[in-house]
């Protein structure tokens, strides 16, 4: 285990790109082990650090309740960090899995990176239930009872690619994980299946989850204003239950992704 919090409050949420630069090259070697396990959804971003150090091509797949591909500043967040890893050459493809916010649909869409979406390089999976019949013939949406339908035809095309897999615990429901976020509607048994699907077809050279519950410090105003404007307002449980909810949540996600069961 290392002991990052002193970072903590400079990277959540949002950094400027000279303390992301600073932050690498003070941990790089942290960042390159195959499979990490760090704090809140706020620090999703250093997923995309972690990219650089792997040899290419990969596909990233990616289980989150937000697509993570917002155009606007900053630079360096936790809802733009896909466009990071985009620009990977690395990295041939992104492919999100349950996204469950708005920012899949239309108008808040536009401020997403769709050029990236029509030509291939990424792919959004956003949930459809909720929506008119139209929405479910967006690009990517899936329903509860053909997700899965979905996901295997990943495998047509990824083929023995290598796959990095990120977890963002908000994918979860909210019985399954407590977060800073909103809760998505994957369970667990979802993604012990998932990533057992992708381990059949494909070759998992790395991995990080994210997304357990800490509170919030910052250390910038602005830092702070847009985030605490960005998160929901969420009724949270005790800490102690909280600890057990994401406990009990990766110990069964952990040793799947890191393929140690």
């Amino acid at each position: 285990m290392i002991d990052a919090r002193s970072w903590g409050p400079r990277l959540r949420f949002s950094a400027p790109p000279r303390l992301v630069t600073e932050f690498y090259r003070e941990n790089e070697a942290i960042l390159a082990s195959p499979f990490l396990l760090y704090g809140s959804g706020d620090f999703h971003f250093l997923t995309a650090l972690r990219l650089r150090r792997i040899a290419g091509p990969i596909v990233l797949v990616s289980f989150d309740n937000h697509p993570d591909w917002d155009l606007r500043p900053p630079k360096w967040g936790c809802g733009g960090w896909v466009n990071r890893a985009l620009e990977l050459p690395n990295v041939s493809r992104v492919s999100v899995w349950g996204c469950g916010n708005f920012e899949c649909w239309w108008p808040h869409q536009i401020f997403g990176n769709r050029r990236a979406e029509r030509a291939g390089a990424l792919d959004v999976h956003p949930w459809a239930d909720d929506h008119p019949a139209k929405d479910r013939e967006r690009r990517g949406a899936i329903l509860r009872d053909n997700w899965r339908e979905h996901f295997e035809q990943l495998f047509e095309t990824v083929g023995r690619k290598n796959v990095y897999v990120t977890i963002d615990l908000d994918c979860l429901n909210a019985s399954e994980a407590v977060t800073n976020w909103e809760a998505g509607r994957f369970t667990i048994a979802d993604l012990e299946w998932a990533v057992g699907k992708l381990r059949e077809s494909s070759q998992i050279i790395g991995g990080d989850i994210c997304g357990a519950y800490s509170p919030p410090n910052y250390a910038r105003f602005k830092q702070r204003f847009a985030a605490e404007f960005d998160h929901p307002k969420t009724q949270l449980p005790a800490a102690d239950q909280i600890r057990s909810i994401n406990f009990a949540a990766l110990e069964r996600l952990w040793p799947l992704l890191t393929g140690t069961l």
